[in-house]
């Protein structure tokens, strides 16, 4: 069987906490779900506002291989008529292919929000889809809260349907929209469908129980042929079906078909490349696409993937885009340090090299260092280690200089006194706090000769105290995560004063930058 999937993060996946898109935003995201071949991608409700109305309108001048951008809107008002229904109008004006209505399948629903008659409310569906088939369009119907509907009154949201598909919907889209149906619910009530009088059925599952993913698989096993859901699962409330996951459980785990299997190696770009737009940290530990999701820390783990990977993964990494990381922490043994030392070539677990790689990684994290989250520092003393490592600087000084007066917010003045290939470099800055002076004034000395630093952006910044016993004497540990908008690396600081470790995790991360990609291997 073949699988449509249905893209909404432009429409219900901003409707979760945090997760807003600019224009442009939602533009650049449409082309990469197109790079995906998602079957269709649902732009938003042209009628909500400027931003979406003016969405549709560039959409027109875009052009899409593969994807079909829908329009999302409501059925007509009660007691009205679909020719002249605003909310019908506005999804002719977009002038998509294709569009989704929404309609009432919960009787309480059409008893209390439209506070009409049933029978009116399925004259509202089967007007408002025969008026925009007989318009030429594709349509689907989303019947909103079916689940709920069905166990309330199983026979009014079968006459829903029926009215939907009679009018001549083209999929009608069975919505678990409070994300309270479990996956044996979901199974049942399509078992219990005159699905072969419907025609296409689709599923809609939101997470509030955590199962939007089962659920959504089950609808296929079901017989649904078509799954909505958002890039990472935002959404309102708990989100949506996470499509990062739904997709690659059909193509590798189920015998069914979809378009998007043959761009599965582009997932974990897409994940990231939605998280960036939104400016949110992405789910280390998501399925798939995370970081975490192939990580492998304990030795023992290690030994076995070097033997044979398929004990330990039950798919290989770079199908959907990602890659083995392997964890370094103090459950790390030798198999773990030679794992991580591969590419730069074939050692034993009786190198000299690894024996003092494993021996130094236990020192420092004796110290305080954590190399777990912080791969990028151990990629240095691997560097460092095989004499494979350029220097970008050497410190001559620095100096911080807070101030605050009565009427004004604290602000920092810094100077960064460098050496860097038989140059004696200066940069100065003044910022808020003391380590993004430190940064800025780093970067004012040296992006004039190394411009790929105006490329590189630290994206989060975190404090662990190791020893709270030493009060304000603490010895405080270091992270910082940075990006070039196309991959992210962590780094790590270790010392009493703040100041110091964040230097170290900032100048690793620019290191780690310039000897990997800059003056190194990739």
């Amino acid at each position: 069987m073949k699988v449509t999937v249905y893209d909404t993060t432009l429409r219900d996946g901003m409707q979760g906490v945090a997760v807003n898109y600019t224009l442009d935003d939602k533009i650049k995201i449409a082309h990469e779900l197109d790079a995906m071949k998602i079957d269709y991608v649902e732009g938003g409700f042209p009628l909500s506002n400027e931003k979406e109305a003016a969405f549709f309108r560039q959409c027109r001048s875009e052009r899409f291989r593969h994807t079909r951008i829908v329009a999302f809107g409501s059925t007509r008002k009660a007691n009205g008529t679909a020719s002249s229904d605003a909310h019908i109008r506005a999804l002719l004006d977009a002038e998509t292919e294709t569009v989704i209505i929404v309609g009432k399948t919960w009787k309480a629903h059409v008893d209390k929000v439209l506070q009409t008659t049933k029978e009116e409310n399925l004259e509202m569906i089967a007007d408002s889809v025969r008026f925009l088939k007989a318009e030429g369009r594709e349509v689907f119907f989303d019947a909103e809260h079916f689940f709920d509907g069905y166990k309330d009154d199983p026979d009014y949201a079968v006459q829903v349907l029926r009215a939907a598909h009679d009018a001549g919907a083209d999929c009608l889209v069975l919505c678990d929209t409070n994300g309270g149906t479990v996956t044996t619910e979901v199974a049942n009530t399509m078992a219990n469908l005159p699905a072969d009088t419907l025609g296409p059925l689709g599923g809609h599952f939101h997470n509030d129980c955590g199962v939007a993913i089962a659920n959504s698989l089950a609808a296929v096993d079901a017989g649904a042929v078509h799954i909505q859901g958002t890039i990472n699962g935002w959404g309102e409330r708990c989100g949506n079906a996470d499509l990062c996951t739904f997709i690659p459980n059909l193509v590798l785990k189920t015998p069914h078909e979809s378009n998007v299997s043959e761009r599965l190696a582009h997932l974990t770009h897409l994940s990231r490349f939605v998280s960036e737009k939104a400016n949110i940290i992405p789910d280390r530990r998501a399925p798939y696409v995370g970081d975490a999701a192939f990580s492998h820390k304990a030795g023992q783990h290690a030994d076995v993937l070097a033997k044979a990977d398929y004990l330990m993964e039950h798919v290989k990494s770079e199908l959907v885009g990602n890659e083995r990381h392997i964890v370094l922490s103090e459950l790390a043994g030798k198999s773990t340090v030679l794992e991580k030392m591969r590419s730069y070539g074939e050692f034993s677990k009786k190198s000299d090299v690894v024996t003092g790689l494993t021996e130094l990684l236990k020192e420092k994290e004796v110290q305080g260092y954590e190399y777990e989250a912080a791969e990028a520092s151990f990629d240095l003393l691997v560097r460092k280690a095989l004499g494979k490592y350029k220097p970008l600087v050497e410190l001559r000084n620095y100096h911080l200089e807070s101030y605050k007066t009565a009427d004004a917010p604290s602000q920092t003045v810094g100077r960064v006194f460098l050496n860097t290939e038989g140059r004696e470099i200066m940069g100065a800055s003044v910022g808020v706090g003391p380590v993004e002076t430190l940064d800025h004034a780093l970067r004012d000395a040296l992006t004039p000769f190394y411009p790929f630093l105006k490329d590189i952006a630290l994206s989060d910044y975190r404090v662990r105290v190791l020893n709270p016993e030493e009060a304000a004497a603490a010895k405080v540990r270091v992270f910082v995560t940075s990006t070039d908008h196309e991959t992210s690396w962590d780094t790590v600081g270790v010392h009493e004063n703040i100041v110091e470790a964040s230097w170290e995790a900032i100048i690793d991360s620019f290191e780690y930058y310039f000897n990997r990609y800059v003056n190194g291997d990739s």
